[in-house]
């Protein structure tokens, strides 16, 4: 009996919460047309030269990006312009850039600075037995300016510009890194332009040359109110060195900041996932940075992406604290879908339950007008006995094939008890003279 009863049972159910199962599926199907793609698991990062800082820095993102299951392709280039121009036709997602480097191509409207990164100085170095304080004593000198393409030579050819040194009346030489570097120690050119961290090891190299010095820029000052992006620093006495005492004086230097910039259509969770690699690499600061000072929303190329704002308020996003980065990005994707959970199936699941028991209810109750029928009929002529007799069987034998879980057999059992108390008044009625 239970073996036939079970399946009309597990048919009630789905008649009845069989419909609002289908609503709340097509609601997360229609709730899951406006999540969001997930991030790529590989984007590209435009850094510089590949003895240069932001070839090094590049490594160390990769690195820690590498931990969370992101593959970063740190592409090697001329330097920030180069960079610049990579990002505006869309061939790396990422770049280190130089402060104060633009591209001047309409592109760059679609660049985001998610930060500045560290002060890099501007170096300038000169053979020792040179007489130079200032870049006016550079003019006639054979000085290295940077690669075409690089935020060296841009910028150096703005600082030379504004003492009057020029290609016409001084040989500037299109040479950077180790090669510029190279060419100062053996003696093949006067001096040149580095516009590095103190961590690059070309820097390093120079000064630890007993024979090349570095310039200090006495007229800082009037060179960041005139340059706005640059900042004045100071290189400690005896920081390099302190059994030589390297510099033997505090020198003054003249720095823009590296940014770190993104195309804007690069995955938000992307560039938080940057930011937080950044701030690994960087937030202990370094010759000229106080510890906790960068990544900073201040020195930027471009606008701040909306994604580093709320990075440098509130910190990183609350699921990527706890969670690995695949699964916050996951659960903040999926987020959406709470919608129609709060929307519909919470709301139907709180009146199916009060459904069902009308339902089971109904099929016990519906008898009890019949009943009740029959039983004003016991006061009316004989000739009404039979046929309520009759009418009262029959009631009995379709309450008796009532299908109903065993929570409502109880009130069937009731019912079954009001029929035999009727069917009782009737023997009685009919026993009456």
């Amino acid at each position: 009996m239970s073996k036939q009863r079970k399946p009309r049972q597990s048919k009630d159910s789905l008649n009845i919460f069989g419909p609002a199962v289908l609503l709340v599926l097509l609601g997360f199907i229609l709730a899951y047309q406006f999540v969001k793609p997930a991030p790529p698991d590989h984007i590209r990062l435009a850094s510089g030269q590949p003895d240069g800082a932001y070839y090094l820095f590049g490594q160390q993102y990769r690195k820690r990006l590498l931990e969370e299951k992101i593959h970063l392709e740190v592409l090697t280039s001329a330097g920030s312009i180069d960079n610049i121009g990579r990002l505006t036709r869309c061939e790396v997602d990422a770049a280190l850039v130089q402060g104060g480097t633009t591209g001047d191509t309409p592109g760059e409207a679609s660049l985001l600075s998610l930060g500045s990164l560290y002060f890099e100085p501007i170096w300038v170095f000169y053979r020792k037995e040179l007489s130079v304080s200032h870049l006016t004593d550079l003019q006639g000198k054979r000085t290295a300016i940077g690669a075409e393409g690089s935020g060296t030579r841009s910028l150096a050819l703005r600082l030379l510009a504004q003492n009057d040194i020029n290609p016409s009346n001084s040989p500037l030489l299109e040479s950077s890194g180790r090669s510029a570097a190279d060419a100062l120690l053996e003696g093949k050119i006067d001096s040149a332009f580095f516009v590095a961290s103190p961590m690059s090891p070309v820097v390093r190299a120079l000064l630890d040359a007993e024979h090349i010095q570095l310039m200090s820029f006495e007229r800082a000052e009037a060179y960041t109110r005139t340059h706005r992006f640059l900042s004045s620093v100071t290189l400690p006495e005896g920081v390099i060195n302190l059994k030589r005492n390297l510099p033997d004086r505090p020198t003054t230097l003249l720095a823009a900041s590296a940014n770190l910039v993104v195309r804007d259509d690069l995955h938000p969770a992307l560039m938080d996932l940057l930011l937080q690699a950044a701030q690994g690499v960087h937030e202990r600061g370094g010759w000229f940075e106080e510890s906790g000072q960068f990544p900073a929303p201040e020195y930027l190329v471009y606008p701040l992406s909306s994604a580093a704002e709320r990075f440098y308020k509130y910190g990183p996003p609350l699921l990527q604290r706890y969670l690995p980065f695949w699964a916050a990005t996951l659960v903040d994707r999926l987020k959406v879908m709470l919608l129609p959970f709060l929307a519909l199936m919470i709301p139907l699941f709180k009146i199916m339950p009060p459904i069902y028991r009308w339902r089971m209810r109904s099929r016990i109750y519906r008898w009890y007008r019949e009943v009740l029928a029959i039983d004003h009929q016991l006061f009316k002529p004989d000739a009404y006995l039979a046929q309520a007799r009759s009418a009262l069987d029959q009631i009995e034998y379709d309450v008796s094939h009532i299908e109903i879980p065993l929570s409502y057999a109880e009130e069937l059992y009731d019912l079954r008890l009001h029929i035999s108390l009727i069917q009782q008044k009737l023997e009685r009625r009919a026993r009456q003279p």
